[in-house]
């Protein structure tokens, strides 16, 4: 194995861009779950995204509307478990599975003519000679908007969660929703938009997935994405900057084992593959054995449904 040809600036780079998605996406979800709701149709939606935000910038040749048409795309999905969970009442985890099935299915029948097809380049942002410090500029100054919005997005989220009065509304109605509604706030519109928000952000990461990551329109390329997110709000214990500790940390072991492929490595492929979810799998467990400090930071009405006394 020749360790040589791993360039440390390039694989930091690449783990930020293979976290990308990721972290969009467990930053919905952390919003959703700060609101008291569990959506496990993370999947789904990032899927729909991917989907919708590749045809969008097909046709209209713009990778900004392109993440428009996913955003929108991955909210309009998340209505759909919104309407059904909260004036509907029906159980979330069943409908957030179904949800899943839905967007997969929904996806596979949007994207069929759009397998071919190529989506319009996106170009990273242009910093000038800070994207030629050496070491420091690939890793920090050579990368597309997305990366460095959704960095502003966990930042956005953690300030929003702290300081601010909605972001006080949202955790209050997380954490009782009945003492919420008694003090006259709207618990079911509450939760509508961060359901929407969640959903759009979801959308967000699975267009980054298919208009840069890859670029191209695969059925099932989310390949567990959402799972994996949903897996990371846990790991993070619901705190916005142990988000992006996670994501990074799941983009970092997807970018080594290539790394390490292309090094060389006197392993079957099939094993390096599997480790990232591996990774994931043993960070949960090792999580779960502090199962009652984490239990302190989820919300504590999460994934419990809301029926309004008046």
């Amino acid at each position: 194995m020749d360790l040589s040809v791993i360039n440390p600036a390039v694989l930091i780079a690449s783990l930020m861009v293979a976290a990308t998605p990721i972290l969009l996406a467990a930053t919905g979800e952390l919003v959703v779950e700060k609101s008291g709701v569990l959506n496990l149709g993370v999947e789904g939606m990032m899927i729909i995204g991917a989907v919708c935000g590749y045809a969008v910038a097909v046709n209209t040749g713009s990778p900004f509307w392109g993440f428009v048409g996913a955003a929108v795309g991955g909210a309009a999905l998340s209505m759909v478990f919104g309407v059904l969970t909260q004036y509907f009442m029906s159980n979330q985890v069943a409908t957030g599975l179904a949800l899943t099935l839905f967007g997969l299915g929904l996806s596979a029948l949007i994207g069929t003519e759009y397998l071919l097809l190529r989506p319009p380049q996106v170009s990273d942002i242009n910093f000038g000679p800070l994207a030629d410090i050496p070491g420091l500029g690939r890793i920090f100054f050579q990368h597309d908007l997305m990366v460095y919005v959704s960095l502003a997005l966990v930042a956005g989220v953690w300030a929003f969660l702290k300081y601010t009065r909605a972001g006080l509304i949202l955790r209050a109605v997380g954490e009782g929703h009945e003492a919420a509604h008694a003090l006259g706030y709207k618990v079911i519109h509450v939760r509508l938009m961060a359901i929407a928000f969640g959903g759009a952000c979801a959308g967000l990461g699975g267009a980054y997935l298919s208009l840069i990551r890859v670029p191209q329109w695969t059925e099932g390329m989310t390949a567990g994405a959402g799972w994996i997110a949903l897996a990371i709000v846990v790991f993070a214990s619901w705190k916005p900057v142990w988000i992006l500790v996670g994501a990074y940390l799941f983009g970092g072991v997807t970018v080594l084992q290539l790394n390490l492929q292309a090094a060389g490595l006197a392993v079957p492929v099939e094993y390096l593959s599997m480790s990232p979810y591996l990774i994931t799998i043993l960070v949960l467990v090792i999580m779960s054995s502090g199962r009652a400090k984490a239990a302190l930071n989820a919300p504590k009405d999460l994934g419990r449904t809301f029926h309004a006394s008046g």
